[in-house]
């Protein structure tokens, strides 16, 4: 019987998690990246509800949970350091703003590719030219020159992915008019295990959050309407951020002074909201198909469900198209829970003005009472977190 082939674009999380239970179940996967290198930069992320499960069905839970980043909570302050409010870390699969399993996206990232590497082949420093779907196969070819036929293909970049544009060239991001800049800084003495936030005012936010690899994660988020900032040269996004937070005080000048050791990174921040994720025997997985930004807490845990989904699929049904048609069935109601934010967001979570700080600390010190707390766990007893959405499907 011959083995069915799949290619895959993209080496991040869901390109790597779809390629291990593919290729472990019989697949030809070939798995494409343009970097020359497995990215290993990168923030915090959580898995909850049905991304949780997925790390069970997948054999890596305890790797992952033996990864944490050590963050025991969440903790709000004012401009001097002064706690505001404080919440606990979750317990269970979905609860808490700090998750119980928290690591860093590029440690995820290399425990996937270790568990897929030895079945699937991956291809460094190439990308898709173009795609040639004549209805049987899918003719790609890279800017390597080479040219390969496959079965099916999955693309599965990031929200701006430049591929999707060859299979959907309509598509375009939603701009939430929020940007996110990220960088390591050294760890000091004053530093804890906190995940630390202070609202700035003027639609600013700055945090500090812990690793375990000796340094912390800085980042900074900010409201605008100016487009194109992350297209800015690196000289350019520097003196960006340290005009836009020259005023902060509490640990603002420390992460300023830092921003010229080669970790920054800023993004503007999106979603996709498309109203297909395939196109005959071509498809999207991830960010590229249904990303719900950084604010809704639900990248890393959309990007293995799609997988494990996706995969399950492929192997159930004989025509790819057949099954891209269920992935997206059974995925959209967790794709939907996920990118409903709240009302308004991110700009009313993001205060401008004293006033605002003023009314969102008062808001914040009173669902930190415990209360607030005994409420929310009432409260939460008759319905699903949005990350348990779905009932994860059961795949032979």
């Amino acid at each position: 019987m011959t083995r069915r082939s799949l290619l895959v674009s993209g080496a991040s999380i869901a390109g790597p998690a779809l390629a291990s239970r593919l290729a472990r179940s019989g697949w030809d996967v070939t798995v494409v990246e343009r970097f020359d290198h497995l990215r290993e930069e990168g923030q915090n992320v959580d898995i909850r509800g049905v991304g949780r499960q997925v790390l069970r069905k997948m054999g890596l839970e305890e790797a992952v949970r033996a990864a944490h980043t050590g963050e025991v909570g969440t903790q709000f302050v004012d401009g001097h350091g002064r706690v505001v409010a404080e919440f606990r870390a979750g317990e269970g699969d979905s609860g808490g703003g700090t998750a119980e399993i928290e690591i860093l996206r590029g440690q995820l990232s290399r425990l996937l590719y270790e568990q897929s590497a030895g079945e699937a082949t991956y291809r460094f420093g190439d990308q898709i030219q173009a795609l040639h779907d004549d209805g049987t196969g899918v003719d790609v070819d890279f800017q390597s020159g080479r040219t390969q036929r496959f079965d099916a293909v999955v693309i599965a970049e990031g929200l701006r992915s430049r591929t999707r544009a060859m299979l959907m060239p309509d598509a375009r991001p939603h701009e939430l008019g929020l940007y996110t800049a990220h960088l390591a800084i050294p760890r000091i003495a004053a530093d804890n295990a906190w995940w630390r936030a202070m609202f700035c005012g003027r639609g600013r936010m700055l945090f500090l959050r812990p690793d375990n690899v000796g340094t912390m994660r800085a980042g900074l988020f900010f409201l605008s309407d100016v487009r194109g900032l992350d297209r800015l040269t690196p000289e350019d996004t520097v003196s960006v951020l340290r005009k836009t937070y020259a005023d902060v005080g509490w640990e603002g000048p420390r992460v300023l002074a830092e921003m010229d050791n080669g970790s920054l990174y800023l993004e503007a921040v999106g979603q996709a909201k498309l109203p297909t994720w395939h196109q005959g025997r071509v498809a999207l997985l991830g960010d590229a198909a249904y990303c719900a930004s950084p604010i809704s807490g639900m990248g890393t845990t959309l990007a293995l469900t799609g997988a494990y989904i996706l995969a399950g699929e492929l192997m159930a049904n004989e025509d790819p198209r057949t099954a891209f048609g269920q992935y997206e069935h059974r995925m959209r109601p967790l794709v939907t829970e996920a990118q409903r934010l709240l009302p308004g967001a991110p700009q009313v979570t993001m205060p401008r003005s004293q006033a605002h700080r003023t009314a969102f600390h008062a808001a914040l010190r009173m669902a930190s009472t415990p209360l607030a707390r005994r409420l929310g766990k009432a409260a939460g007893r008759f319905g699903k977190p949005r990350s348990e959405a779905i009932a994860l499907p059961e795949y032979a």
